[in-house]
């Protein structure tokens, strides 16, 4: 503990080198923490080419102690989120740091001064830069690494948030299922769905993916806008995160619903590509990617990460109907369990489906918050 956290801007090669790297310190000998590629951090913190900083702005803040980078955080001014939840929120995300109280408390304090002076007044997150991207703290459920595009963090960070004065905003819920313990009862109403002329699932088309990618986000917009914290996707942002997703999709678990003909929902089902990530300790080159290859034919679980259905069509069964799909397609795929995620704790009509499925709560993540204090 001694010595004095000194908070700097990331603004050098050297800091923003220290600031992507510093995870490599946090967690080493963490045999369930999965090294993220750092191509892709890379690529989420480009103001530049990443369409999210088009209407949102961000600023990187290191910590060092006693010579060494302690920490790291990003503040963030989500424009669409204010926009249009009418607020004036900021958000801090990417944050690590090492088991010290003032190095937090001086990281969260840049994060906030800098968010007062772009007039921000509450600190939310942690959110990576935003809730359509990875977010949230770890809280229950640690004996397991994390599922794809779903974040991980030491025991220890809820303790340091809690002892800088932040509180919790939202918990968000990890579902666990297997094939064995998906509902009977529900698998046979599902079959019993099918049958009617009104409903139908087939899987995504990849020879048309752009026209297809238009009709999930349209879905995803009107599917999610009374969400607590959703925030609608632009063409350009959505047509950015499919095609992140379009490299490690498997078309069978990409499936759009049909309600009399009509599109009403969808779900997306990604392969867990942690499980081969954890062999290559972030890096593609020289012979990373060849690893990323093989193991990607070795993966046994998969992450269903977007379902829901519009408004107007939900409670017609449409839901079920997708999930047992989604269950029997990744049973073809020798996959042995699915984590179904995030789902909000007040979601109560989703958890209750998600429950009688015979799927149970195996982790919890965490948005906290704060207000922010104008100097």
């Amino acid at each position: 503990m001694a010595g004095t956290a000194i908070i700097t801007e990331a603004n050098s090669y050297l800091a923003r080198r220290n600031f992507l790297h510093l995870p490599w310190l946090i967690y080493k000998g963490d045999t369930n923490w999965v090294p993220p590629l750092l191509v892709q951090v890379k690529a989420s913190l480009d103001t530049r080419r990443n369409p999210f900083y088009r209407r949102s702005r961000i600023k990187l803040f290191t910590a060092e102690k006693d010579g060494r980078t302690a920490g790291r955080i990003a503040a963030i001014v989500n424009g669409p989120h204010n926009e249009f939840h009418g607020d004036k929120a900021g958000f801090f995300g990417f944050f690590e740091c090492i088991d010290d109280p003032a190095v937090a408390d001086a990281l969260l304090a840049a994060a906030k001064n800098w968010l007062a002076s772009q007039g921000m007044n509450t600190l939310r997150g942690p959110a990576n830069p935003s809730t359509n991207h990875d977010c949230g703290l770890l809280v229950d459920g640690f004996s397991m690494p994390p599922q794809v595009m779903m974040p991980f963090n030491p025991q220890y960070y809820p303790r340091l948030l809690e002892a800088c004065g932040l509180r919790k905003a939202k918990d968000l819920y990890a579902y666990k299922l297997t094939p064995e313990t998906f509902s009977p009862q529900l698998r046979g109403l599902a079959d019993r769905l099918a049958k009617r002329a009104s409903l139908e699932v087939r899987p995504i088309d990849m020879k048309n993916f752009r026209r297809e990618a238009d009709l999930i986000r349209e879905i995803y917009n009107k599917g999610w806008e009374r969400n607590w914290g959703f925030v609608p996707v632009d063409d350009a942002e959505f047509d950015h995160l499919a095609k992140e997703m379009k490299q490690i999709l498997e078309p069978s678990l990409v499936l759009i619903g049909f309600a009399a003909g009509r599109p009403a929902g969808f779900s997306v089902t990604l392969p867990n590509i942690n499980e081969p990530l954890k062999t290559i300790n972030g890096r593609l080159l020289p012979f990373g990617l060849f690893k990323l290859m093989a193991g990607m034919k070795k993966i046994k679980s998969g992450r269903n990460l977007l379902m829901g259905v519009i408004p107007e069509c939900r409670k017609m069964g449409l839901d079920v109907l997708m999930y047992k799909c989604t269950v029997d397609a990744s049973a073809r795929l020798g996959y042995t369990w699915g984590e179904l995620s995030w789902i909000l704790e007040d979601n109560i009509d989703m958890r209750r489906v998600l429950e009688k499925m015979g799927a149970s709560v195996y982790k919890t993540y965490r948005l906290y918050e704060c207000p922010i204090h104008s100097a």
